[in-house]
C-alpha cells in the first residue's frame, strides 16, 4: 500500500459503501464516502484523492460525467469503476476515456484491494516518472564531499535536523551546495521514499511561481488550457525545496505563509481550499532578518520558516575540502582512458584562491582546466584563473615562502615524492613518470627516505 493514500467512493448504493470504507479502513486507508456523481465533483475540489472508487449509474450525475471531470481536472487521481455485469461495455470505454481499470458487482475484496494497490503504485510511477524527467539533465547526488571540521559541523547538524518534520532554512553564499544539502536532509529523513521536488524562486515572474507552487485551474488565465497541479501537490508527503527564496515577491510571501501554518493553498482561479503534506526546506544567499528589517521579507514568514537555520561555509574558509573536491571533479569528468591530474604548483595555486564563486566556481575551473590542458598533468596556466587573482595569489605564496622556517633539499623531495606517491595511490610506476626518474630509483628513494605507505 502507498503510504498516507486517501479514497473516495462514490456510489448511490449507501450499504456497500459503507461497508467498502469499513473494510479499507481496516486496510490502512483514509476513506471518505458520497453518495452521487455531483457529491463526488464536489468533494475532489475540495481535496486531494489519490484513487476513486466509482459508480456508472447513479441518480444525477452519471460515473463516465464524474471520469471525464476527473481527466480533465486532475488526472494524476487514478479511477477504478465499480460495474455490474450488464455494464461491461461501459466500463471499457471508460478505460478508454482514462479510468485504470473496472471491477463486476459483486466484487470479491481481495480482488478489488490488489487492483486498488496496483492502481495507487500506477500513481506513484506517474509522479516519480514526471520528476524525473524534469531532472534527467541534472546530475543529483546525495554525497557531500569535504573532511573539514566546518563541513562536518554543517552535516552533523543536518542529520539531526532530517530526523525531525521541521521546516529549515538553509544559508550559504551561491555555490556553496545549499540544494545539495537540502537533498541530503530529504534522503535522510522519514519522507526519503517520497518526491523531493525543487523550484527556484529566482528564475520565474510571479503568476508563474504561483502556478508552479499551487497549481491553476482550467481557464484561470490566457494560456490555463487545462487545471495543473502544483508542485505542493505534486510533492505530497515528500519534501519542497524553495531555492532563492528571497527572491519570493511580498505579494506571493502570505501565500506562502499560509501554507506553511496549515498546510493549506488554492490553486490559482479557484476557490476552494486544498491541503498537503510537505516539509518545506528554503535557502537563501542573502541575510533574510535584514531583508526583513528593511520591509523585503516578512518577519513572520521568515519565523516560521526557520524553525532550523543551516548555514554552509564558504569555501575559502575550509581550504581543507578544496584539493578533495578539485580531485573528486577530475575523477567524475576527465576522460575516462586519459585521467588527468593537478601538478604541485596548480594545487598551491588552488589552494590560495579564495573561490569567490564557490564550489561552483571550482567545478568550472576544473572542467576548463582538464579542456585546455595538453597533457596529463594539469599546470597553473591551465586553471585559467583572472589574472588579478594570480599576481594576488604568488604574493601571498612569495610572503608566505620568505617568512617559512628553512627547509633542505632532501625534504623537499622526500615531501614532493610522498605527496605524488599518495596521490597515484602508491602507484609507483605512475609516480616516477611524473617525477622523470625510473622506477628503480624511485624505490632508492623510497627506502632512502623511509616513505611509508599509510
Amino acid at each position: 500500500m502507498v503510504k498516507n493514500s486517501k479514497i473516495l467512493v462514490c456510489d448511490d448504493d449507501e450499504t456497500l459503501c459503507y461497508l467498502l470504507k469499513e473494510q479499507l479502513l481496516e486496510e490502512g486507508f483514509t476513506v471518505d464516502t458520497v453518495y452521487d456523481g455531483r457529491f463526488a465533483i464536489d468533494a475532489i475540489k475540495r481535496k486531494n484523492y489519490d484513487l476513486l472508487l466509482l459508480d456508472l449509474n447513479m441518480r444525477e450525475v452519471q460515473g463516465d460525467e464524474v471520469l471525464k471531470f476527473v481527466v480533465d481536472y486532475n488526472s494524476s487521481i487514478q479511477v477504478v469503476i465499480l460495474t455490474a455485469q450488464t455494464e461491461i461495455r461501459s466500463a471499457i470505454d471508460c478505460i478508454k476515456i482514462g479510468a485504470y481499470d473496472f471491477i463486476s458487482k459483486p466484487y470479491n475484496f481481495d480482488e478489488l484491494l490488489l487492483t486498488i494497490n496496483r492502481a495507487l503504485e500506477h500513481k506513484d510511477l506517474l509522479v516519480k516518472t514526471a520528476l524525473l524527467s524534469e531532472q534527467v539533465n541534472k546530475k543529483l547526488s546525495t554525497r557531500i564531499i569535504g573532511d573539514s571540521k566546518e563541513l562536518q559541523r554543517v552535516i552533523n547538524l543536518a542529520n539531526k535536523s532530517a530526523m525531525s518534520d521541521s521546516n529549515i532554512l538553509i544559508e550559504g553564499e551561491t555555490g556553496t551546495g545549499k540544494e545539495l544539502l537540502a537533498e541530503y536532509i530529504h534522503k535522510h529523513s522519514a519522507r526519503s521514499e517520497m518526491p523531493f521536488v525543487v523550484i527556484n524562486c529566482a528564475s520565474l515572474p510571479d503568476q508563474l511561481i504561483e502556478s508552479e507552487l499551487f497549481g491553476h485551474e482550467k481557464g484561470a488565465f490566457t494560456d490555463a488550457k487545462s487545471t495543473k497541479q502544483g508542485l505542493v501537490e505534486i510533492a505530497h508527503g515528500g519534501t519542497l525545496f524553495l531555492d532563492e527564496i528571497g527572491e519570493l515577491s511580498l505579494a506571493l510571501q502570505p501565500k506562502l505563509l499560509r501554507f506553511l501554518e496549515n498546510g493549506e493553498y488554492r490553486r490559482i482561479g479557484g476557490v476552494t481550499n486544498l491541503t498537503s503534506n510537505v516539509r518545506v526546506i528554503g535557502a537563501t544567499n542573502r541575510n533574510l532578518l535584514e531583508e526583513a528589517g528593511n520591509k523585503n521579507f516578512r518577519r513572520d514568514l521568515l519565523f516560521r520558516l526557520n524553525v532550523i537555520t543551516l548555514t554552509i561555509p564558504p569555501l575559502r574558509e575550509r581550504k581543507e575540502d578544496i584539493l578533495q573536491l578539485a580531485n573528486h571533479f577530475l575523477e567524475i569528468k576527465s576522460p575516462i582512458r586519459s585521467p588527468k591530474k593537478l601538478s604541485p604548483d596548480a594545487e598551491r595555486i588552488l589552494l590560495n584562491y579564495d573561490f569567490p564563486g564557490n564550489i561552483r566556481e571550482l567545478e568550472h575551473i576544473i572542467e576548463r582546466a582538464i579542456i585546455f590542458a595538453e597533457n596529463d598533468l594539469i599546470e597553473p596556466e591551465d586553471l585559467n584563473l583572472p589574472a588579478d587573482s594570480l599576481r594576488g595569489i604568488h604574493r601571498k605564496i612569495h610572503l608566505h615562502e620568505t617568512t617559512a622556517e628553512p627547509i633542505s633539499l632532501e625534504d623537499i623531495e622526500k615531501q614532493h615524492i610522498a605527496k605524488l606517491l599518495k596521490d597515484t595511490k602508491w602507484d609507483r610506476g605512475e609516480t616516477a613518470k611524473l617525477l622523470g626518474i625510473s622506477p628503480k630509483t624511485l624505490y632508492l628513494k623510497i627506502k632512502k627516505y623511509e616513505i611509508k605507505q599509510e
